[in-house]
């Protein structure tokens, strides 16, 4: 259907239907800015005053479901179902409100639609079994080995037979589905861990859920000391109702979809479904403070990360996701504090002083950094240390003004790992800055391009390791290709120009170094106005 004009209403509803334009455009204007709690209230008051406009219901869909006003959420998909325009992962919340209400005749058909739209229709029997379980009936979930995304449901099943066996105190059942579930999960496995000793510990398991938490890891400390005591884990230790069941799957599918930019967005608004139908508990909280500090929306993320109580069994993990958030907001020096305090913690693990070492390269504490990763390092035997992890130990020496000590870093790096375009490359261009070595160096460089010849980065370094080693002829076209492939880059482009004012392409050469200019900030932007404006001088030579 057409929808109605703003000619098409009396005088008296122009007023309204004014103040809702005015308070949609606060709300995109907030929305720029990075203010979602003002996003969030004028997107709720546009809605209020002009519900038929489908722009401001699409916009105060995702505002709601975002910042987590359930109630926006759902009258603006009620709005949005009615036009025939509701997003898919709309029945997803018609199915947890339902769920929350315990309906279950509605959430059977709201169950059925989602089956029937396709999107999420291989979560349909886990959903479904849920439903049950809310009916006070006993159907485990199954897979159909004719369904087509057979495969998908796969993926999740096992985790849901346990959690249901164990809500029925079946442990014969729930056993050895905990550990296909465990065996089949790459991400958050310490979350689940945690999950499945609750759940054991709260039906008299003792030894089984000490046998799901590694002694002498900070992630686990505090559980295995209270089952240890014979103490259960709080509120996670009760058995599930549907809508938490429910609350789980959707968490879950929402950290496996959202490993790319593309469908991060989605991946929140599963997420949040989920933190409405599992309100209170640390695992939601925990995933949708991850997928919001990834998609840049940190203080949500922050919020969601203090929701997990710190002095429980899920609090380091909590912590460490507050940690992301809080460096993603800016605020580094509430990220270092926190980080600190995770790292030296007893039995704490290596990705936590990886963590604070990335943070503190970030903070130009390069020194801190490097022993952070040196302490890291020192968690494993000699022989199996990972090459990622003497790269970042070897880039925060060099970047500390230790290069000596940084280049038999990075050297250990390329030894274990001699087909790494990334390590063969900064050891490389390292030395070719320095003018060390830059014979081996352009070696370095010609293997690392040939691995990856697709990497703007790497050819740029190859082409500027040719051009000071006096080959400006190659130099040249390997150059323009590293600038085709990076043309906002400051740093090629004023290689490139370098290279060709050597050559004597003048012309070009000072276009590059204005190209380069536009990006440039600092002692380059001085450095190539003066370029531009002069031509090559020895003070104006790139570093």
């Amino acid at each position: 259907m057409m929808l109605p004009t703003l000619a098409a209403f009396p005088a008296a509803a122009s007023v309204d239907r004014t103040s809702a334009l005015h308070a949609y455009a606060r709300g995109r204007l907030a929305d720029s800015d990075g203010a979602p709690v003002k996003a969030l209230r004028n997107y709720r008051d546009a809605l209020a005053s002009d519900p038929a406009r489908i722009e401001v219901a699409r916009r105060a869909y995702l505002q709601g479901i975002i910042s987590g006003d359930m109630a926006l959420a759902m009258r603006s998909a009620k709005l949005l179902d009615s036009s025939g325009v509701l997003p898919r992962d709309g029945t997803l919340l018609f199915l947890c409100d339902a769920m929350a209400r315990r309906d279950w005749d509605e959430a059977r058909q709201a169950a059925d639609r989602m089956a029937g739209e396709g999107n999420f229709g291989f979560l349909a029997r886990i959903v479904r079994s849920w439903i049950a379980v809310g009916e006070g009936k006993v159907a485990p979930p199954e897979i159909d080995p004719g369904d087509r995304y057979a495969s998908l449901a796969r993926r999740y099943i096992d985790e849901h037979v346990a959690l249901q066996a164990l809500g029925r105190g079946e442990m014969a059942e729930a056993e050895p589905a905990i550990n296909r579930a465990l065996a089949l999960r790459t991400v958050d496995l310490a979350e689940l861990r945690l999950t499945f000793a609750a759940q054991l510990a709260g039906r008299g398991a003792k030894a089984q859920a000490l046998a799901l938490l590694p002694q002498g890891q900070a992630a686990y400390a505090r559980a295995r000391a209270d089952v240890a005591r014979g103490r259960k884990g709080g509120a996670a230790s009760r058995a599930l109702t549907p809508a938490q069941g429910f609350g789980r799957l959707l968490a879950r599918l929402a950290a496996d979809i959202s490993s790319d930019e593309s469908t991060r967005m989605l991946g929140i608004r599963l997420a949040r479904i989920a933190s409405f139908a599992n309100p209170g508990r640390a695992d939601n909280a925990l995933a949708l403070a991850q997928l919001l500090t990834e998609a840049g929306y940190a203080d949500h993320a922050a919020t969601e990360a203090r929701k997990v109580a710190s002095d429980g069994w899920f609090g380091s993990l909590g912590r460490a996701a507050l940690v992301d958030a809080l460096a993603a907001s800016g605020d580094m020096d509430g990220a270092l504090t926190l980080a600190r305090a995770l790292a030296s913690a007893e039995g704490a693990d290596t990705d936590r002083l990886v963590r604070l070492g990335q943070l503190q390269a970030q903070a130009k504490d390069f020194n801190g950094a490097a022993e952070a990763f040196r302490s890291a390092e020192q968690r494993y035997p000699a022989d199996v240390v990972p090459w990622t992890l003497l790269l970042f130990q070897g880039s925060a020496l060099e970047q500390a003004g230790r290069w000596d000590e940084a280049r038999v870093v990075l050297e250990r790096a390329a030894k274990r790992a001699p087909e790494e375009p990334v390590v063969l490359n900064y050891l490389g261009y390292a030395q070719v800055e320095r003018r060390q070595n830059v014979a081996a160096a352009l070696e370095l460089l010609k293997k690392a391009n040939s691995l990856k010849p697709e990497d703007a980065s790497i050819t740029d370094s190859l082409g500027w390791a040719q051009f000071v080693t006096g080959d400006v002829e190659s130099a040249v076209p390997v150059l323009e290709r590293a600038a085709q492939g990076a043309p906002t880059d400051a740093t090629i482009n004023e290689h490139l120009g370098d290279a060709l004012w050597a050559a004597g392409r003048r012309y070009e050469a000072r276009y590059a170094w204005r190209a380069a200019s536009v990006f440039a900030e600092g002692e380059a932007a001085v450095r190539l106005n003066g370029k531009v404006k002069e031509g090559m001088k020895p003070e104006y030579a790139a570093p």
